[in-house]
């Protein structure tokens, strides 16, 4: 009697035609999976290599693998799944490609998360990896951007027609067989119609936000996948195929409502990857291309779905369905590149169109009407502008530019003075090449460079790699810089200097831009060729480099340095852990100038330094000058923390300031650090016991803060420094200052300043989640009569829409954010601590709060109820922001009594002399 074969859970039919070199990666991926109880079926599509031995062999070695091999070759992935399919006996089934892989938890988390919600299927992240270089990406992150969904039904979520891979999802063997979902024979893209199909049948699905499958993109040409064949015309041809078969199914099937979802996704995915391309195509291939997508363009695409797109999109079709072959070029260079200007435009009285000279069909016309991007509206560091080069030559080690910079916003025409110069980056800081620019013509300049490549920094084992230069632009202390576009024809410039060759050639994708590949010669090319085969030696030295100079060694002299003597009129600052010269650091240090103490003050910086104002004594955070500095300082004041590995030094002083009152949880009150081990909460608590004195701004702060941190030291209860300006906002030096930032923001004459600051999220650092108020409703909302200005938490990532430009400014320019608070007229933030400074100016705070009940029981955790303590409306919808602030006065004298509260609990020490407090007391040795 045998024992009847165990029934796998999930079926993963793993596909590979001549793959015998990457098919064990894919397998073994299976094989690791944390759900054991699996099946792998390797479908061979008829190989003609290895691969039917290879895969043999791995069958041989596990059990639950399964070959079946196709009687001849099909040609595509079709038919391989297919058979799959039919071999399948989990109740669950998944496909990959042999070349790519699973994660080793996608199995268990999309079966479990199947058996939890009944959906017909589930989809998950994919991360797309570049086999060249390394790096990594997401598909399509926004779709996968939340926790565990379910979509009942595509029409809930028509977005997803985006998510058009059949690999990333866990099926129902049951769902498959109940709708006979097959992939489509005798072509490519097969995906997108059977996914098309699958969502459109799919009573249910659901979403998880993690990496499910792991896609590899190849960098070798004769390893090209098919999506990356774009090149080739068979390839667009049956992407339009495919089109067509998804828009004759959803009308047979009684789904023509989802057309212009689907429509959608065609244009700005399909369609979108071609155009991107047209930059690096010849006329030949550009007007094939043109012969097949056009009538598709045509007869098959809803109006509802080509209206919707960016205006960059219509305005590049157009000109490529019109023949403008060179036009589309350029425009195509633009797309999704807000800050690449056309060439040039045409005005016609109110009205701006895209390109030199208009077409005489209105409907025509109306495709390259970019009146909507408001270009000469737009501030300083938004407006677009091109810059191209015309020539490129090299002598020996120089290379000599023409530049020709194209400028339909007049950008360069302000009255303000501009300065220019190429920054070229190798493995070190820049090297800027100023330059003076000459008119040439409407709207248009130019310029003669010479880059001395000799001057680049570099370090001492050279550099390998490829940089791309920009045009770095400053105006009132603000810069920009932009991207410097190359011919796409230009031939290859190559050029030697000392330990290198250079290559100087335009990028081949992307915009085109001009780039120098660096690759070592001579001696430095001969240690790189020996240095793979020192093995072990290599990696002794290079781990014996670490050491000498990484954290552990420098702690270790730090723990020597600090058995010197003090020198007493050395005072070491640092605001926002190294980030600028601001928080109540600047304020104190600014005072002792005022007296003229005769103390010898440093600062700390980490990145760029040029926020310090001239003169300022600098050094670099985490240096071995810096560890010199804190080992022989008199007097440490910070904002947040000096590094927990450097102990306070016997006779100095430490002075904690922080960077603000507690809205969330802080020190033992974190459950990551309340529940963490001894050895972490110790490394705290010695963290803490190196402070002197710590300001406190309120009594809220000694029963929040100073309390979660066991803080027992003395108190100077005398406010925040960086609080002084704004309790003292009516003097000249305060209103200046805020001139200052409002003509820096370029804020039109009449218009009140609305301040955006909200604080990150938990988890979420650098996604930009913490931008949650609808920005484009907001413009259009109040942008007749006020200006934004968003300035989101250091931690994460902003970038101004194009959309909203005219109205919404990027205040990450200003390392003190005070500048921002004295030129805004209020404030909209969420959950930050810059509500309680912000109440010392007297002036309306908004809050914008649509994720509160989310937030207050994360992790985190907070001390108070929002809606308890809000000094205004608490706020959970775009339109509500714009109501409000479109009737201010009514919304200040609604919470007058609200906000006189909220200033009596949080304001109570805040005197407007707190600087000179600190001095006295903290100093009072030197006066």
């Amino acid at each position: 009697m045998t024992d009847t074969p165990l029934t796998p859970d999930v079926t993963v039919v793993v596909i590979a035609y001549n793959d015998a070199r990457r098919l064990p990666r894919a397998v073994h991926s299976v094989l690791r999976q944390t759900l054991n109880n699996l099946e792998v079926i390797i479908a061979d599509d008829c190989s003609t290599d290895d691969t039917p031995e290879v895969a043999a062999g791995l069958a041989a070695g596990d059990p639950r693998v399964r070959v079946i091999r196709l009687p001849e070759n099909s040609g595509g992935c079709s038919a391989p799944r297919n058979a799959g399919i039919d071999a399948a006996r989990a109740p669950y089934l998944m496909f990959l490609d042999s070349d790519d892989e699973l994660p080793r938890h996608a199995c268990k988390s999309l079966l479990l998360t199947a058996e939890t919600t009944g959906a017909d299927f589930v989809t998950g992240e994919v991360t797309r990896v570049h086999e060249d270089t390394g790096a990594t990406g997401l598909w399509y992150p926004e779709l996968f951007d939340s926790d565990v969904r379910v979509v009942d039904g595509i029409g809930q979520a028509p977005e997803f027609f985006t998510d058009h891979l059949s690999t990333n999802k866990l099926y129902r063997a049951a769902f498959i067989a109940r709708h006979r979902l097959r992939f489509p024979a005798g072509m490519h893209y097969e995906d997108q119609l059977f996914t098309a199909k699958a969502f459109t049948l799919a009573d249910r699905f659901a979403v998880v936000p993690w990496p499910v499958y792991t896609w590899y993109l190849a960098h070798d040409p004769g390893q090209l996948s098919i999506s990356s064949s774009r090149h080739k015309m068979a390839n667009v041809r049956d992407r339009v195929h495919a089109a067509r078969l998804i828009d004759a199914f959803l009308t047979e099937s009684g789904n023509i409502a989802l057309r212009p979802a689907k429509d959608a996704k065609f244009l700005r995915h399909d369609l979108r990857l071609y155009l991107g391309d047209l930059p690096f195509r010849d006329d030949d291939w550009i007007r094939e291309f043109t012969g097949v997508v056009g009538p598709y363009l045509e007869s098959g695409i809803t109006e509802e779905a080509r209206t919707g797109l960016p205006r960059e999109q219509r305005v590049c079709q157009y000109l490529l369905t019109a023949g403008r072959v060179e036009d589309a070029r350029t425009a195509a260079r633009a797309l999704g590149r807000p800050l690449l200007a056309p060439r040039a435009v045409v005005r016609d009285g109110e009205r701006t169109y895209w390109g030199d000279h208009l077409p005489d069909d209105p409907a025509a016309l109306a495709e390259l009407d970019i009146t909507e991007w408001r270009m000469a509206d737009q501030p300083f560091t938004s407006r677009p502008i091109r810059h191209e080069l015309t020539r490129v030559t090299t002598d020996g080690p120089r290379l000599r530019l023409g530049l020709r910079t194209y400028d339909p916003a007049r950008l360069l025409a302000d009255p303000d003075g501009i300065t220019a110069a190429l920054w070229l980056a190798a493995a070190g800081e820049p090297l800027r090449v100023p330059f003076g620019y000459v008119p040439a013509g409407p709207d248009r300049y130019e310029a003669e460079l010479e880059v001395d490549l000799r001057k680049v920094p570099l370090a001492a084992k050279g550099f390998k790699g490829r940089r791309h230069p920009v045009i770095a632009l400053e105006r009132l202390g603000l810069r920009r810089t932009d991207t410097l576009l190359a011919p796409t024809d230009l031939p290859a410039r190559r050029t030697r200097l000392a330990g290198h060759a250079i290559t100087v050639a335009p990028e081949e994708r992307g915009a085109g831009r001009l780039e120098l590949t660096w690759s070592r010669s001579g001696l430095l090319a001969g240690a790189e060729a020996v240095a793979p085969r020192l093995g072990p030696v290599r990696a002794k030295t290079a781990r014996l480099g670490r050491r000498l100079s990484g954290p552990r060694l420098k702690a270790l002299t730090y723990q020597e340095l600090k058995r010197l003597p003090r020198d007493r009129d050395l005072v070491i600052f640092e605001a926002l852990e190294g980030r600028g010269y601001a928080d109540s650091p600047r304020y104190i240090y600014e005072e002792l100038v005022r007296r003229g103490l005769p103390l010898n003050a440093v600062w700390a910086y980490a990145g760029d330094p040029a926020g310090f104002p001239p003169g300022v004594p600098l050094v670099r955070r985490g240096s071995w000058e810096y560890v010199r500095t804190l080992a022989r300082a008199r007097y440490w004041v910070d904002s947040h923390g000096f590094p927990t590995a450097y102990g306070k030094p016997r006779g100095t002083r430490y002075l904690q300031t922080w960077h603000g009152q507690a809205f969330k949880h802080m020190g033992f009150d974190i459950p990551d650090l309340r529940f963490g081990t001894p050895e972490r909460q110790q490394q705290h608590r010695d963290a803490v016991a190196r402070w002197d004195l710590l300001i406190a701004p309120s009594e809220e702060f000694e029963r929040t803060f100073v309390r979660a941190n066991g803080y027992t030291g003395e108190l100077l209860r005398c406010g925040l420094p960086r609080n002084d300006v704004l309790v003292r906002w009516r003097e000249v030096e305060a209103r200046d200052r805020a001139q200052a930032a409002r003509v820096r923001l370029q804020i039109p004459d009449g218009h009140k300043v609305l301040l955006y600051a909200p604080t990150f999220r938990d988890g979420a650092r650098g996604t930009g989640d913490s931008i949650r108020v609808d920005l484009q409703r907001l413009a259009t909302g109040i942008g007749r009569d006020w200006t934004v200005v968003v300035r989101p938490h250091y931690y994460e990532r902003f970038e101004v829409p194009r959309e909203v430009a005219p109205v919404v400014r990027d205040g990450r320019g200003f390392p003190d954010i005070n500048d921002l608070l004295l030129a805004s007229d209020a404030l909209l933030t969420d959950y930050s601590s810059l509500m309680f400074d912000y109440a010392n100016l007297g002036r309306p705070i908004l809050l914008f709060a649509d994720d509160y009940e989310h937030y207050r029981n994360s992790a985190r955790g907070t001390y108070y109820d929002l809606p308890e303590i809000a000094p205004g409306p608490v706020l959970t919808e775009t339109g509500e922001v714009v109501e409000a602030i479109t009737d201010l006065d009514r919304v200040q004298k609604e919470h007058a009594d609200r906000y006189a509260a909220f200033q009596r609990r949080f304001t109570t020490y805040e005197t407007g002399g707190a600087s000179w407090a600190v001095v006295e007391r903290f100093f009072e040795g030197m006066l």
